[in-house]
Parts: structure tokens; sequence; C-alpha cells
């Protein structure tokens, strides 16, 4: 039997309802092979800052009219920003249109399939892969209606991790690599650096946890990062007109989903190298 988590240790990584997380936790992880302390601190450490420390579960698409016209420019050429200000279904159904498995405006997909779970799960198509994995088949209503509680929002997260082979990165305690693999690129790494040393902390790990990441400041949006390949967080906020905070947390995720879909690139919420030479030209 591998490492269980104990309440008090599940509370010290969740915002509220730490009983339910911890039941589901204690259910889930386990089945993904998620049951080392390494493999659980990797785990707890991205998807803490992916959901905001599991509190943020479902994409927030409430845009101002400002904002529409900065994020999705190229839908708002002919046709009012001010008509779609404020209405996150429209948003979605407009600029989730025609992709991911998604189909027109008219078909209600995009708000229907808008981002859900700890680490968001966006579009028809994963939808439809995650329900397969999970036995719900294509049963949308009741995939949609799993990844909306604690314990879908989390399996979800966890078909993720293992979808993409993330516990051989926690084994070698590659924690780079493992967020490179989630994200195209290396941000948010100072806050997912932070999450993982505590979480270690917790769970009573004695590896020494990575060093804080250093990241440039950024003087302003129009300033490019020197090494367009691997640009920090800042850097990218500040090129999609953000603050530049330099953690990729909810809204910079809905923003960099926005920029790609404006943008004919897949809106994965992850800034590889399509994405990274479209924002910041080359």
């Amino acid at each position: 039997m591998g490492f269980i988590l104990t309440e008090a240790q599940v509370a010290s990584f969740v915002k509220r309802d730490e009983g339910k997380w911890h039941k589901a936790m204690v259910d889930i992880l386990p089945k993904y092979k998620i049951d080392t302390k390494e493999r659980i601190a990797a785990f707890i450490a991205q998807c803490a800052h992916e959901s905001a420390d599991f509190s943020v579960l479902e994409e927030n698409l409430n845009y101002s009219e400002a904002a529409l016209k900065a994020v999705f420019g190229k839908y708002f050429r002919d046709r009012s920003a001010a008509g779609y200000a404020r209405k996150p279904e429209n948003i979605a159904n407009l600029v989730y249109a025609n992709r991911m498995g998604n189909g027109s405006p008219k078909s209600g997909e995009g708000w229907r399939f808008r981002g859900r779970g700890v680490i968001q799960l966006t579009g028809k198509d994963n939808y439809l892969r995650f329900g397969e994995a999970v036995g719900l088949g294509n049963d949308e209503d009741a995939i949609i209606r799993y990844l909306t509680t604690i314990e879908g929002a989390l399996e979800s997260a966890c078909w993720f991790w293992d979808t993409n082979s993330l516990n051989d990165y926690a084994d070698k305690g590659d924690f780079k690599g493992m967020t490179k693999r989630i994200n195209g690129g290396y941000n948010g790494l100072e806050d997912r650096e932070k999450h993982y040393k505590h979480a270690l902390e917790v769970l009573g790990v004695k590896t020494a946890a990575p060093k804080p990441a250093q990241e440039k400041k950024v003087a302003s949006a129009s300033v490019k990062p020197a090494d367009k390949s691997n640009p920090t967080t800042k850097d990218i906020q500040a090129k999609l007109g953000l603050t530049a905070d330099g953690i990729k947390g909810p809204k910079t995720i809905a923003a960099i989903k926005a920029f790609q879909a404006k943008n004919g690139l897949v809106a994965d919420g992850i800034v590889g190298p399509k994405t990274l030479k479209v924002l910041f030209g080359g």
C-alpha cells in the first residue's frame, strides 16, 4: 500500500472543504499510482498552482468590454464587444467555436465544454476522452456533472497526469521537466516550486526542494524578453496586457486560451513553441 494522506495534510493544501478533498484524494490518487510522497507532493504542487489552491474549478470568462477588445480583438472587428461584455456564455460560444471538437457558436458547445476541473479540461474532444477513460462513455451530461464535483475535478487532473506520464518525472525529482511537460515551458515556475517545497515539507520529505526561479522584471507590455523561446510568466502576462505578477493563475490561463483561440491555435492554455512564435513574433 502506498502513502496515504491525512486530513490535516490535505487541509494545508486546500482553501476549503478539506474533508471532501481528503476523501477524494484518498480514493482517487491511488488509482493513478500517485501513491508515494514524492508523486503526491509534485501532483499537489502543480494542481495548487493551476487551481489557486483547489479553489477555482471552472474557467472564468467574465470579460469586460476593454478586455474583450484586448484579448479577443479578432472576433470584434465586425461586431460590438459591448454586446458580449460580462456575458461569459456568449463569449465562450464565440471564441471556442469550431475547434477542440466543438461546433459552431450556435451549437453552444463552447460554453458547454468550457474549462472545468483542477487542471482545466477544455473542449468536447477532451471531455469525451476523459469520459471514456472513467467509464462514462460518450454521455456528455454525465461527464459534465462529474466534472462539477470535487471527485470529478480531481480525477480529471489525475487522468491528465497519467496520460502525460508525470509520475516518471516525480520519481526522478525532475520538477522543471514536469512543468515543461504540463505547460510547454516554465511559466509560473516560481509559484509551482513554492507549492512543491511546501508539499514536501508537509509530507516529511527530506529531499531538498528546488531553489525558487528568478524571473526578470518587465517594464511594460511592449518589452520583449531576451530569450523568446523561454519567456517568464511575467513576460507573457505583459504581452497579454495582464498584471505581470508571475503567477499563472486562472485569469492568466484564460487569457492565454483566448489568445490562442483568437489566433487559430489550439486553445489549451499551454504556451508552447507555436504560441510563443505568434505572441512574441519571429
